[in-house]
C-alpha cells in the first residue's frame, strides 16, 4: 500500500499535468515530521525505474557506508573489516552504432583539498528582503525530467495524439506579497505556467557524438507539430518559445515561499529548500505502510539573470531505512522583466530545450579548481526552542576558500556500452546543459543531495545539502568553483 504522493511520483504520464513537475499539491505533501533522534542508520539507496508501461522499480545495492543494511562484513584476525563479494546485477541497454560514447552516469567524483587559501570565517546571515528582490520578476525557461537510473530523458506529458512529449517551456511569475501572520512581514508567491512539446525525445547525435553545426529554428503552430528537419544534422526542429500562448496554458505550480525551517537562502537568489528532519527510527506495525516523500529543491544563480532549479523527489520508507529516488526534474530560467510590467523585451528567447543540448562530460570537470564555499549549519539545542516554535531555524553561516583537485569518477558508464554496472555504482547523473546531479552517502555516513552547473567559461556552481545519521539537516553548502588554467 502506497501513499497518494508516492502514486503520483510513480506516474510520469499522470493526467494531472499542472502538478507533475512542480511542488506536490497540499493534499499530497507529506508533513515535515519531527522525530526524536534515534541512533538508527538509513540503509539503502535505490532509484525508481519508471517507464511509461509500468511502475516497476529497480532496487540498488546498498552504499558502502553505515547507511546501508546490505553490506556483508566480517572481521579477520587482524580486526579489520572485510567486505564479502557480492554478485553484480547487469541491465541491458540499446547499443549505439558508430560515434564516440558519452558518459551518462558514473560513480562518485573525488574532490581533494590541495591548499587552504582562507580558513573558515563567520558571515552575516543574508537578508530576506534582498533575497526576495533577487527572485522577483518574470522568468522564462525550459524544463525536463531525467531517469535517476540511466540519466535519460523521460516523457513528461502525453500529447493530443497520444504521443509522449519530452520538453517543456515555462513562464514563472514571482512577486513579494505581504504576510500578516507571525513576525514575518512578507513572503514570496510563485506561479508557473507551462506548455509541453517535443515528441521525438533527446537528440541522439548530441548524446552520442559531437555536433558542431547550428540548428535552424522555425516558427510553427503549437497545435500541429510538423516534422521539420535540419538538412545538416537530421535533427527535428522544435517550435519557438514565442509561438505559445502562456496566458491560456496550464498552471504547473502555484505556491508560497516564506522563512520556513528547511529553507536556506543567499542574497543572489540561490537557495536550498527541503525538510529539516527526515523520519528515522523504528516503525510501528500500525504505520508500516507509510512512505514519507519529500521534495528537495535547489537553485543556483549565474550572473543574477540566469538560474538553474533542480528538484529531487525522494521517498523514505521503513523508518528511513530505504531511500528511493523517484524523479529528477530540471529547469533553466532567464529573467525577462519586472512582474508588474508587461513583456516589453524585444530580445528573442534563446534557451534551447534540454533535448537539443550536449551533455557535460567528466573530463570537463577534471583538474584544479579555486573554490569559494559558503556553508549554513543549523543549530539544535534548548536555546533554539523559541526560534523553532516560531517556524524558523537558526543557522550559522561560514565561508572559506581552498584550492581543490577533482579526479575522474569511478565506473563511468557510456551510452555506447551494452552493459551497465550495478546501481550501487551509479551516483552522478551527467545531464545536458552542463548539469550534474547526485544523491550519495559520503565517507562520514551523511546523505548528500547535490547539484552542479558547469559553463564553458570554466566556472562550476555547486549546491549540496547534507543529512546526518539521525535524519536531521546537518549542513548546506554553496560553492563557486573557477578552473585553474595557468600552468603548474
Amino acid at each position: 500500500m502506497q501513499s497518494a504522493c508516492t502514486h503520483i511520483c510513480n506516474s510520469p504520464l499522470n493526467p494531472l499535468r499542472p502538478h507533475f513537475l512542480g511542488f506536490l499539491p497540499p493534499q499530497f505533501s507529506p508533513p515535515h515530521l519531527n522525530f526524536t533522534p534515534i541512533n538508527h542508520s538509513l540503509r539503502c539507496i535505490s532509484c525508481a525505474n519508471r517507464t511509461p508501461k509500468g511502475t516497476d522499480r529497480l532496487n540498488a545495492r546498498g552504499k558502502d557506508n553505515v547507511w546501508s543494511v546490505d553490506i556483508d562484513t566480517d572481521k579477520g584476525r587482524d580486526g579489520r573489516i572485510r567486505k564479502k563479494k557480492r554478485e553484480r546485477r547487469v541491465r541491458k541497454v540499446a547499443k549505439k552504432s558508430g560515434g564516440s560514447g558519452k558518459v551518462m552516469v558514473s560513480g562518485s567524483v573525488l574532490m581533494e583539498v590541495e591548499t587552504v587559501l582562507q580558513t573558515q570565517e563567520p558571515v552575516i546571515r543574508p537578508a530576506w528582503n534582498t533575497f526576495s528582490s533577487s527572485l522577483n520578476g518574470i522568468w522564462k525557461g525550459v524544463g525536463a525530467i531525467f531517469s535517476p537510473i540511466t540519466a535519460e530523458m523521460e516523457p513528461i506529458d502525453v500529447g493530443k495524439k497520444g504521443e509522449h512529449l519530452f520538453d517543456c517551456y515555462t513562464l514563472c511569475h514571482i512577486e513579494t506579497v505581504g504576510c500578516t501572520s507571525g513576525e514575518q512581514k512578507s513572503q514570496i508567491k510563485r506561479r508557473v505556467n507551462w506548455v509541453t512539446l517535443n515528441p521525438y525525445g533527446e537528440n541522439h547525435q548530441l548524446k552520442g557524438t559531437e555536433n558542431r553545426s547550428k540548428e535552424k529554428y522555425v516558427r510553427e503552430d503549437s497545435s500541429s507539430q510538423k516534422k521539420v528537419y535540419d538538412a545538416n544534422t537530421g535533427n527535428h526542429i522544435l517550435p519557438k518559445y514565442e509561438s505559445f500562448n502562456f496566458e491560456t496554458s496550464d498552471v504547473m505550480e502555484d505556491d508560497v515561499m516564506s522563512m520556513e525551517p528547511g529553507l536556506v537562502f543567499f542574497e543572489d537568489g540561490s537557495y536550498s529548500r527541503g525538510p529539516v528532519n527526515i523520519p528515522v527510527g523504528e516503525v510501528s506495525e500500525s504505520e508500516y505502510f507509510l512512505s514519507p516523500t519529500f521534495k528537495f529543491e535547489q537553485c543556483l544563480v549565474k550572473g543574477c539573470h540566469k538560474r538553474l532549479r533542480i528538484a529531487h523527489t525522494i521517498e523514505f520508507s521503513n523508518g528511513g531505512s530505504d531511500i528511493q529516488i523517484m524523479r529528477v526534474a530540471v529547469y533553466e530560467e532567464e529573467w525577462d522583466s519586472p512582474v508588474n510590467l508587461p513583456d516589453l523585451s524585444a530580445i528573442e528567447f534563446d534557451l534551447k530545450p534540454f533535448s537539443q543540448r550536449k551533455r557535460v562530460q567528466p573530463s570537463q570537470l577534471v583538474g584544479f579548481w579555486k573554490v569559494f564555499e559558503m556553508s549554513a549549519t543549523p543549530i539544535y539545542g534548548e536555546e533554539t526552542i523559541a526560534e523553532e516554535a516560531e517556524g524558523t531555524t537558526p543557522y550559522v553561516y561560514l565561508c572559506t576558500e581552498t584550492l581543490k583537485k577533482r579526479n575522474l569518477p569511478d565506473n563511468p558508464v557510456y551510452f555506447g556500452e551494452e552493459e551497465v554496472l550495478d546501481m550501487a555504482d551509479v551516483t552522478v547523473l551527467w545531464l545536458p546543459g552542463g548539469i550534474t546531479s547526485y544523491v550519495d552517502v559520503n565517507k562520514d555516513g551523511d546523505l548528500c543531495i547535490g547539484v552542479g552547473w558547469y559553463s564553458d567559461e570554466g566556472i562550476n556552481l555547486v549546491m549540496e545539502r547534507d543529512y546526518g545519521l539521525d535524519g536531521k539537516l546537518k549542513e548546506i553548502r554553496t560553492k563557486s568553483e573557477v578552473k585553474r588554467r595557468w600552468p603548474e
